[in-house]
Parts: C-alpha cells; structure tokens; sequence
C-alpha cells in the first residue's frame, strides 16, 4: 500500500488546529438550539394557533430541508432578502447550525414534555402553580431527564454536520482538509486523519453522555428487558 507518511506527520498539526473552529461551531450551534428549541417546542404544544402553527412550519421547513442549502440560503439569500450586508462567515454558520438544531431539539423536548403525565401538571395547578410556574418546576425537569440521551445524539450529529459549513470558508477541520488534499495531492493521508479526528471527537462525547446519563440515573428509567 503506497502511503506517505511525511505527509501525514507535515498536515497533521494543520488539521488539528481546526478543531477548536469545528468545537466552536457545534457547540455554540447546540446552545442556540437549546433556548431556541424550548420556545419552539412550547409553541408547538400551545393550543394557540398563532403560536402553535408558526412553530409547526419552522420545524416542518428546517427539518425537511438540507442543512446545506439553508446555510446558502442564510449567508448568501437573506442578505439579498432583507438588505442588509453579509456577516461574517462563521456567525452565519452558527446561526445555520443553531436554527437547523433547533427543529430538531424542539421535537425532542416536546416528546419529553409528553412523556410527563399529564397529572403531574393537575396537581401543580391544584396546589395554586400558574400554568408556567408548573411548567417550569415540575414538568420541564422531568421531561428535561428523559430528553437528555437524545440530546446528546443531536449534540454528536451537529458536531459532524458542522462540516458543512466549509463552504463557507470558514477554517474547521473539513475546510482544512479540503486545502491540505488540494496541495499534497495525497487524499488517503489526508481524509483519513480527518476522519480519526471526528471520530475521536463524537467518541469523547459519547463517553461524557454516558457519565452524564450515569450520574442523572437516566437509565434508570428505562424498562429492562426479558
């Protein structure tokens, strides 16, 4: 197998230079679809049509549309739209990551919401709790506990989606392997690291879930099988 190794040790510390930007762009992305979901989720359980159905196309356009074309669409098409001039290219992938995350974090909060009985809400309102008040301290961290698996699974697609937005140019770890192919010419030596990169990545972060999920008993939760 012909691969060249001084390749490899030339581009690598390049390459792991990205991951700070790669880190930088999920994680700022999931923390917008943290705050940003929640509203979306509540909007989507509220009974009001001018909240209800609002909410219902957002996550309706954003989950069935390429998280691509919607950072074209942000960076190159709402500027035209709106008139105002280009920001940066790496605000504008946050906001891509985080407005696409967020369709998805609002369906997972709203699962869990729904997973919380229903009398647990009743008598919160018996014991005089308005409507938010019960929300926000008896059923939001119950359903906050069961959505916290699937929320680390969205945190770990972000993280590989955020490849993305090396279209943008902006300096994450697929932009520079995209520049470090194009000049050795050597794609094995390349991408490989690349991919090792992101693996180890979504693996640290597998590993946290797990000891998150492990301290909250998480697992507890869950029906053991036969």
């Amino acid at each position: 197998m012909d691969i060249r190794w001084d390749v490899v040790v030339r581009y690598l510390p390049f390459l792991v230079e990205g991951v700070p930007m790669t880190l930088l762009l999920s994680g700022a992305g999931i923390g917008i679809a943290l705050v940003w979901g929640l509203f979306l989720a509540l909007g989507r359980l509220s009974q009001r049509a001018w909240l209800n159905r609002p909410a219902a196309a957002y996550i309706t356009f954003f989950r069935g549309t390429p998280l691509l074309v919607q950072i074209m669409l942000i960076h190159f098409a709402a500027p035209q739209l709106f008139g105002y001039r280009p920001l940066p290219p790496l605000v504008d992938g946050i906001v891509a990551l985080g407005l696409n995350s967020s369709a998805y974090v609002a369906e997972i909060y709203r699962a869990g919401i729904l997973s919380v009985p229903h009398g647990q809400m009743e008598a919160a309102r018996s014991l005089g709790m308005s409507y938010g008040l019960a929300m926000r301290l008896v059923v939001l961290p119950q359903a906050f506990r069961v959505a916290v698996p699937p929320l680390f699974n969205e945190f770990i697609a972000l993280t590989k989606d955020s490849s993305l937005v090396f279209v943008l140019g902006v300096a994450e770890l697929m932009s520079r392997g995209s520049v470090s192919a194009g000049n050795a010419f050597r794609y094995l030596e390349i991408w490989v690291p690349v991919a090792l990169l992101y693996l180890l990545l979504t693996s640290v972060f597998t590993v946290f879930a797990s000891a998150v999920e492990r301290r909250l008993g998480v697992h507890d939760q869950r029906p053991q099988l036969a």
